[in-house]
């Protein structure tokens, strides 16, 4: 009998290079959001994906920013904790890319102690030179990583990154039941798909200021009730989110409804409330009410 193996594989890489893309592919389910909005990240959200003989833990993590108030430097901390419990490190780039928005991260890469799996990405948008010189751009810059051309998008090549990172696990129990497939709670999903459908319908600075608080998750066999509220920083945001009539809170909720029924396979019915909670990005104590500041 074969021994099983287990680890976290963890995902890390500037805003926008498509790292919820990647994962989602692996576990085959829509666990992370997905934006063409930088940030869109902001929790560090795990996708468990077990065979008979392995488990992977994957880390989906904010893109690395340069922190500006308090919430940011939350996300930046959901970074610091990947390269702690790693197995494996996946260090994502997109073509054209030269650099990682903060160096202390990226001597933290080249250093590494676990592997490296460096995975260019967005390969479909480029061409064969093109594509050479980018691969001896990163293995002069990241000496240590085996590098991966791939389209997360287009699921290429993203198979064959998988089974190396099958061979490169430890052996270990698993750490999570086999059927289980992320460390998160319904309502954080709930939450993460409403924020999504802010970042589309909403401009500038209003998908920023905003939290999703879900106070009500109610399932019985044919349907599933939800009470979310939405969080803005000013009053002005609230008129914005509700719009003329309410219409621009009803699309969210349309939008957000569909892709909750296909998430959990039933019927829902949610009802989206917005609230003014004055600058809460800044303030440790409303950070740590929505999951921020877990240290």
């Amino acid at each position: 009998m074969s021994e099983h193996k287990a680890g976290f594989v963890n995902i890390i890489g500037n805003p926008n290079v498509g790292k919820s893309t990647l994962m989602n592919a692996f576990v085959g389910e829509r666990l992370s959001i997905i934006t063409s909005k930088a940030q869109t990240t902001r929790h560090r959200i795990f996708g468990i994906v077990s065979g008979d003989d392995f488990q992977v833990i994957f880390s989906d993590t904010p893109g690395i920013i340069k922190p500006a108030y308090e919430l940011q430097k939350s996300m930046m901390d959901f970074v610091k904790s990947a390269f702690e419990d790693a197995d494996i490190l996946i260090y994502m780039v997109e073509l054209g890319e030269k650099a990682l928005k903060d160096e202390d991260f990226y001597k933290r890469i080249i250093h590494s102690e676990v592997p490296v799996l460096l995975l260019l990405n967005k390969i479909d948008k480029s061409d064969q030179e093109t594509l050479e010189e980018q691969v001896a751009y990163w293995k002069e810059k990241v000496p240590n990583a085996e590098i991966y051309p791939i389209s997360a998008l287009e699921n290429f090549n993203v198979a064959t990154v998988f089974n190396r990172i099958l061979e490169l696990l430890p052996e270990s129990p698993p750490f999570y039941p086999k059927d289980q497939l992320t460390d998160k709670p319904e309502r954080f999903f709930v939450n993460e798909v409403v924020r999504e459908k802010i970042l589309v319908n909403y401009k500038k600075e209003i998908p920023y200021s905003v939290e999703v608080e879900t106070e009500e998750f109610l399932e019985d066999e044919e349907i599933i009730r939800i009470r979310s509220v939405i969080m803005v920083e000013r009053d002005s945001q609230k008129g914005i989110i509700i719009g003329h009539k309410g219409q621009s809170l009803k699309r969210v909720g349309v939008q957000a409804r569909e892709d909750l029924e296909k998430f959990f396979g039933k019927q829902v019915h949610i009802e989206l409330y917005v609230k003014v909670n004055k600058n809460w990005r800044s303030d440790e104590r409303q950070l740590r009410r929505f999951g921020y500041n877990q240290k």
